[in-house]
C-alpha cells in the first residue's frame, strides 16, 4: 500500500467532533500513523466534517503535517478517496481506507473495489500487516511525505505563475543526475520496480539480489536517475536496465516516478541511453509489455522515435532511431558520465 486514508470521528479520534469538540486522538492510531510514515507510507483523510474545525483539531494534536490532500467535506467517502488518488497521482489499488462505520466502508468497497477497506478497530495492528511492511525502508521512503509536501508547494507556485510553462520550468532550476547504480541504490531500485505501475515499460520486478547481479554484470547497465529543484529533492525517480549485446542493446526496463513526468524530464534518461548505444555503434531495442496502466510509457517511446519492429500482444519490441538524438531540455542541468 502507498497511502492509508483515515476517517476522523471514532477512527482517528474518540468522539464526534460536531457533537463535542473535546475529542481525543486514539494513541494506537497516532502510533500507527507515525510508524507507517517512517516506512514511506503516506496518509490522507476522507471525513464528513467541517473542514476548518477538523483541521484546527489536527493542528492542535500536532498531526496535521502527516496528512496529504485531506478531503474533509460532505462528499461521499468514495469520491474523497478518488480525489486523493488523483491529487497524489497514484493508482486507486494502492490505497487503503479505514473507518469505524460499516456503511462507509461498504460504500467505498462498492464504488472502488480495488481499495483495501479496514475497520477502525484494526488500527492498532496495521503496522504488523504485510501490506504495510515494505521489505526495505530507504532514505527516499523516510522522506516521501516531505517530498509530496514540496511537490504541493510546486503545484501552488505553478498555479500562481502568470508566464508561459517553459518560463516556470526555468524558474525551478532543475538538476537531473544519472549514475551507474551502486550497491547503496539497490534498495530504492527494488522499491521502484515494485511500486511503479503506471510509468513502467514492462512491469518486470526484480529482487535486490537480481539487481545486484545486473549491477556487477559486464553485459548489463543499471542506471539510476535523481532530480532536485529549488523546492528540494525528488529523490531517486528513475531506473533503467539495459542488456548489452554485441550488435544490439535492449532496454529491458525503464521506470520513471509519476511525480516527475509533468516536469518534462522523462526523455533525458532515454536520450542518454541513445547516446551510449550510438557511441558503442550498436542498435538500440526496447522491450515493452502493455498493461492497462502504462500507456503513457508507450507514448513516451513513440514520442522519442522508437518504432515497432515486433508485436505479440501484449509484448512489443521497439527500435530507436539513433540518427537524430535531440538535446535535453535547456531548463534542466544534467549531470551524467560521458557515454
Amino acid at each position: 500500500m502507498k497511502c492509508l486514508v483515515w476517517d476522523l470521528d471514532n477512527t482517528l479520534w474518540q468522539g464526534i467532533l460536531l457533537e463535542n469538540d473535546d475529542v481525543r486522538p486514539f494513541p494506537e492510531a497516532v502510533a500507527t500513523i507515525k510508524a507507517l510514515d517512517e516506512r514511506g507510507i503516506i496518509h490522507s483523510i476522507a471525513s464528513r466534517n467541517d473542514h476548518d474545525v477538523a483541521f484546527t483539531k489536527l493542528k492542535e494534536f500536532g498531526l496535521s503535517e502527516y496528512f496529504l490532500y485531506p478531503q474533509i467535506c460532505w462528499d461521499t467517502k468514495s469520491a474523497s478517496v478518488k480525489a486523493i488518488a488523483a491529487a497524489l497521482n497514484i493508482g486507486i489499488d494502492t490505497l487503503a481506507f479505514i473507518d469505524d462505520q460499516a456503511f462507509e466502508r461498504a460504500e467505498v468497497e462498492f464504488v472502488l473495489p480495488e481499495v483495501l477497506c479496514l475497520d477502525a478497530t484494526e488500527a492498532v495492528a496495521l503496522a504488523g500487516r504485510p501490506e504495510f511492511t515494505p521489505e526495505f525502508v530507504t532514505d527516499d521512503s523516510r522522506k516521501r511525505r516531505l517530498m509530496y509536501q514540496a511537490d504541493r508547494e510546486r503545484k501552488v507556485a505553478e498555479a500562481d505563475f502568470s508566464g508561459v510553462q517553459e518560463a516556470f520550468m526555468e524558474s525551478l532550476q532543475m538538476r537531473f543526475g544519472i549514475v551507474a547504480a551502486t550497491e547503496d541504490d539497490l534498495q530504492r531500485a527494488e522499491e521502484l520496480t515494485l511500486r511503479t505501475n503506471q510509468l513502467n515499460t514492462t512491469g518486470y520486478t526484480y529482487s535486490y539480489a537480481e539487481l545486484d547481479a545486473f549491477r556487477t554484470s559486464d553485459r548489463h547497465l543499471l542506471l539510476a536517475a535523481t532530480l532536485e529543484d529549488c523546492y528540494g529533492p525528488y529523490g531517486t525517480i528513475g531506473l533503467a536496465l539495459v542488456e548489452k549485446g554485441d550488435e544490439a542493446w535492449i532496454v529491458k526496463l525503464l521506470i520513471m516516478s509519476c511525480r516527475v513526468m509533468s516536469r518534462g524530464v522523462g526523455t533525458i534518461m532515454i536520450n542518454y541511453i541513445k547516446r551510449m548505444a550510438d557511441a558503442a555503434h550498436v542498435r538500440l531495442l526496447a522491450e515493452f509489455v502493455q498493461t492497462d496502466r502504462n500507456r503513457m510509457m508507450y507514448v513516451s517511446y513513440k514520442f522519442n522515435r522508437f518504432f515497432e519492429v515486433e508485436r505479440r500482444d501484449p509484448f512489443i519490441m521497439f527500435e530507436a532511431d539513433l540518427t537524430s538524438i535531440p538535446d535535453d531540455p535547456h531548463y534542466v542541468l544534467v549531470s551524467a558520465p560521458r557515454p
